[in-house]
């Protein structure tokens, strides 16, 4: 039954649903919904390094996703957050102990390490690590081989992959808490869009994310000609607009406000079921990138799961499957070999 079942599924994916698209889209040069590397390849190696980057790009990643925070020194570098102590080995490194404190980042206390009081040359002393060794024990073997990476070098290994691989491969950068990195002198938007204009990245090349509707807009007032994704969480609202909840971005009307400076909404793939979200959010000339897809059985629904334990894989391919078939125009996954394999049955 299983497999009866997961043949249907696959089955109906064939008839992909058609979506709008924007001016400043940027499509899969291989048809059928972009795949986007979430932080490289986080599900085969430690996220935001140069190795899940080209892991994932091997496979079949279209883009690859660089979270943006700054360091001391005014650097924009690669790390899901600023908050580096699970990412790093920083707690190993005696000379760095005295800098372990705790601040206020969008309104939460946080105790760790943070990249904003560190220059770049320090950072580059650390060693990246696994973020979830209980629940990637395998990645593991990967810790301490690879460093901090600055968004200046994903893009030229961007451009280096292309060339090797034939394709255009883009960068995904998401601007991390930037109204907290404005509030204490290192804003980020100016720096990137002073890192765009360098590489000259054009709209093949590069789509800028953000929680923060604020941060957009600022990239949008640069004139650059890119693609704007419009992050969209599952509870509460983006920090730079408090009185504003994700709940009401997501409907109609919250859309066409969206579709007036953003191309792409990326809400999570849970807001996707049972709701219009999908039709609305075309309807509104936007296109839908949902995240995040991952293999094992705790991210993954119920019926899905395969095996006793959490962390066992499930059956991955059946949730692409689905959300394929929804018509969705791109997936970020931590797996994105096992997404583009599920994509070849469009």
């Amino acid at each position: 039954m299983q497999l009866r079942r997961r043949s249907l599924l696959l089955a109906a994916a064939a008839t992909p649903v058609a979506a709008a698209a924007p001016a400043h889209a940027a499509p899969s040069s291989r048809g059928g919904p972009l795949v986007i590397g979430h932080r490289g390849a986080a599900g085969w190696r430690p996220e935001h390094t140069a190795a899940a980057y080209t892991y994932g790009v091997q496979v079949g990643a279209d883009w690859i996703e660089p979270d943006l925070v700054a360091t001391k020194d005014h650097v924009l570098v690669v790390r899901h957050e600023n908050d580096i102590s699970q990412t790093t080995d920083v707690a190993d490194h005696p000379e760095f102990a005295g800098r372990r404190t705790t601040k206020t980042v969008d309104g939460k206390a946080v105790t760790g390490w943070f990249t904003e009081d560190f220059t770049l040359a320090e950072l580059k002393t650390l060693r990246a690590v696994e973020r979830l060794p209980d629940v990637r024990n395998r990645n593991t073997v990967f810790d301490g081989r690879e460093e901090v990476l600055t968004f200046q070098e994903v893009v030229d290994l961007a451009r280096r992959l292309s060339r090797t691989y034939g394709r255009t491969v883009a960068v995904f950068p998401e601007t991390k808490h930037p109204t907290y990195f404005r509030s204490i002198g290192l804003e980020l938007e100016p720096e990137l869009i002073r890192l765009i204009r360098r590489n000259r990245l054009g709209p093949r090349e590069c789509v800028v994310q953000s929680f923060e509707p604020t941060s957009l807009h600022r990239i949008a007032a640069a004139k650059l000609g890119l693609p704007l994704w419009q992050a969209l969480g599952t509870t509460g609202g983006p920090y730079d607009l408090p009185s504003t909840t994700y709940q009401q971005m997501m409907t109609p009307a919250g859309l066409a406000r969206i579709a007036t400076y953003a191309d792409w909404i990326g809400p999570d793939k849970i807001s996707l079921t049972g709701t219009t979200l999908l039709p609305d959010a075309h309807a509104a000339g936007l296109r839908v990138g949902a995240y995040t897809f991952r293999a094992e059985n705790q991210f993954l629904p119920a019926d899905l799961r395969r095996g006793p334990e959490p962390n066992d894989f499930g059956d991955a391919f059946a949730e692409y499957a689905l959300y394929y078939h929804q018509g969705v125009d791109a997936v970020v996954t931590d797996f994105p070999d096992l997404a583009v394999i599920a994509r070849r049955g469009l």
